[in-house]
């Protein structure tokens, strides 16, 4: 006998949309809104488009490798710093947030977020700037671009399609961040939260793993003017706090502000311009951006970060390790490709034997980049 406390299936489908329409503002992205994927697909019964998406994206090969890819300090200067699934889960967080106060779509926000980071290859930017050189006489090499080829080429999880066919809001989301700057207008209102969102995190969270390595002083960040009102701000509510408390409190801070700034002014810029739909966010700048005040105290902070912390010695000897390491790598299988898993080596066919490398390459993480390097040491020329 049926257990008739259970909800239907019928129920179930039509909640997402209901839900939707009772939570989500105009200028919101609804599921029922979406144009849908390249290949089209049956409505689950239960779960909206943008709820598919980010559970295909969690379960890929490409996003578990993310807790051993460099942020941007690696494994060898500690465990307490972020990983690029760490950031990638904290840029998640802090984008619900936003979207959840604005009333905007956190199911496609969230997918948005999972995925901004996905192309990422071993080492972060070093990595990038490497493949991105030896790729140069075929287009080079952008994370950025690398995570679409992953959800739309390289993800084989599914025998009726290539890559995961994720909703085109998904695809064109991060198209934008392929391009920096739209054509024409801006992107949707829940790709402006995650960009927002990606720069909140990484502004205040490498500071932190700098703070926690010893590869920086707190007081050379109040320096700074974004630290310096932070701390000015703590001050009012806190008479004395030890080191330890004092960079705890500066941290909750400074996500807390640039959060709330964020919100004042897009919940400012919605009203003042009237935005009623998806479409009317686009056709005007970008709404979801911190004031001009605070943004001017972010370019003085990323302007400090880049001389003190991702230019330190520590940081530039391990990148100049790296590099090497995927240099010699690209060379050597570019010349012996018979040294490619065999799945790679199929590849060559479709796409060329340096992109196939480039992807073999982008593919590892950091310590599986090490054992590769050694397996391929230890081969020599010509076995």
């Amino acid at each position: 006998m049926a257990d008739s406390s259970a909800p239907s299936i019928a129920l179930a489908m039509h909640s997402v949309a209901d839900r939707e329409r009772a939570l989500l503002a105009p200028y919101a992205l609804h599921s029922s809104q979406s144009a849908g994927r390249k290949y089209p697909e049956p409505e689950h019964p239960y779960r909206g488009p943008f709820q598919r998406d980010r559970d295909r994206i969690v379960h890929t090969s490409a996003y578990r490798r993310l807790s051993f890819k460099t942020q941007v300090f690696t494994g060898d200067l500690g465990d307490y710093h972020r990983t690029r699934l760490t950031h990638t889960l904290e840029v998640a967080s802090v984008s619900r947030t936003v979207g959840r106060a604005l009333a905007l779509n956190e199911d496609l926000i969230e997918a948005l977020a999972l995925v901004h980071d996905l192309g990422h290859p071993p080492f972060g930017h070093a990595g990038e700037d490497v493949l991105n050189r030896c790729l140069a006489a075929i287009g080079g090499f952008s994370h950025n671009q690398h995570a679409l080829r992953l959800v739309e080429e390289l993800e084989t999880r599914y025998h009726n399609f290539p890559g995961l066919n994720l909703s085109r809001e998904i695809l064109t989301g991060q198209s934008f961040r392929v391009r920096k700057t739209p054509d024409a207008g801006s992107p949707l209102l829940e790709v402006q939260a995650v960009e927002a969102a990606d720069s909140i995190a990484y502004d205040t969270h490498d500071a932190d793993d700098a703070l926690e390595l010893g590869l920086l002083a707190i007081d050379a960040l109040l320096e700074t003017p974004l630290w310096a009102a932070a701390h000015q701000r703590i001050r009012r509510r806190f008479a004395a706090l030890e080191p330890d408390e004092l960079r705890r409190v500066l941290l909750h801070e400074l996500i807390d502000w640039q959060v709330s700034d964020l919100l004042a002014s897009a919940s400012h810029q919605l009203a003042l311009l009237a935005i009623d739909s998806p479409d009317a966010a686009r056709s005007v700048r970008p709404i979801i951006a911190a004031s001009r005040e605070l943004a001017e105290q972010k370019e003085e902070l990323e302007k400090f970060l880049h001389a003190r912390v991702y230019r330190h010695p520590h940081v530039l000897a391990n990148r100049i390790a790296a590099q090497a390491m995927l240099d010699e790598m690209f060379a050597r299988l570019t010349t012996q490709p018979e040294l490619l898993p065999s799945d790679a080596k199929r590849r060559v066919a479709t796409v060329g034997l340096a992109r196939t490398v480039g992807d073999y390459l982008a593919a590892l993480t950091d310590r599986g980049a090490q054992r590769e390097h050694a397996r391929l040491a230890g081969r020599r020329s010509g076995e």
